[in-house]
């Protein structure tokens, strides 16, 4: 947590440097800056590919147990399967590469048969796996990410799910291709809530008649300056593939 903590900061202070902090009285909270930032990485999350990851994960399954609550940072699971297929003298789980026949059985076609025969022996796996439940069948709720297996579980076993979830928060304000682009969202999100303060009052009353604020061309600014950086989004400068299709 204190590494994320330091790495908010280092974000906040180069919000507040460009917003003319030193120099001009800058009249935000801690608190606005926190928004400003949680607005940034949420708005990345909705519209980059870049903020999502593939993973596999590990669950124990509990005896005559059925849901599960996963992890807020899983988006979508895709897949629960078995770890193995089960072993009986020689086992279904053998693997070639592990036996150290590379060499000896595969690379050779004068031999034992070559790739072919590995390549049925997987497809042969493969249609056991399918056939006889190594997949589990379940359903998955986005909104309280609830997992249901579809079949009541007679013993502890660990399955393993394949699935979509959220990058950590670390890393996206880390890495050299999204960084930049939530530091100038989280500017864009400050500038706007202080141009908003300041437009409530355009003129300060004082001896010499008074000071103009700047509230509405600091919203201004950070509108376009929004619009741009959702525009890269799209265009993946800040990371990613890109979207095959319009969102609008």
């Amino acid at each position: 947590m204190s590494e994320l903590s330091t790495i908010k900061q280092e974000i906040f202070d180069y919000v507040y440097n460009m917003l003319g902090g030193g120099m001009v009285d800058v009249e935000l909270d801690p608190a606005h800056y926190e928004i400003a930032l949680k607005k940034a990485l949420t708005r990345y999350r909705q519209r980059s590919d870049y903020a999502v990851e593939e993973s596999y994960m590990f669950l124990t399954l509990e005896v005559d147990q059925n849901e599960y609550i996963l992890p807020k940072e899983i988006i979508e699971v895709r897949k629960v399967s078995r770890r193995g297929l089960g072993q009986t003298s020689g086992g279904s789980t053998f693997e070639p590469f592990n036996l150290a026949y590379t060499n000896a059985y595969l690379l050779k076609q004068s031999n034992l048969g070559g790739l072919a025969t590995y390549e049925l022996f997987m497809g042969y796996q493969e249609l056991v796996a399918r056939m006889f439940g190594a997949f589990i069948e379940f359903t998955w709720n986005s909104n309280t990410k609830k997992l249901t297996i579809l079949q009541r579980p007679r013993a502890n076993e660990e399955v393993i799910l394949f699935a979509y979830n959220y990058r950590p928060d670390e890393q996206l304000l880390t890495d050299y291709l999204s960084q930049q682009w939530l530091k100038d969202y989280t500017l864009a999100s400050c500038k706007y809530m202080l141009g908003e303060a300041r437009s409530k009052f355009s003129v300060i009353a004082g001896p010499q008649g008074g000071s103009t604020l700047n509230g509405d061309t600091l919203k201004a600014e950070a509108q376009a300056e929004m619009e741009k950086l959702e525009q890269e989004v799209s265009l993946a400068v800040s990371g990613g593939t890109g979207y095959g299709f319009l969102i609008g």
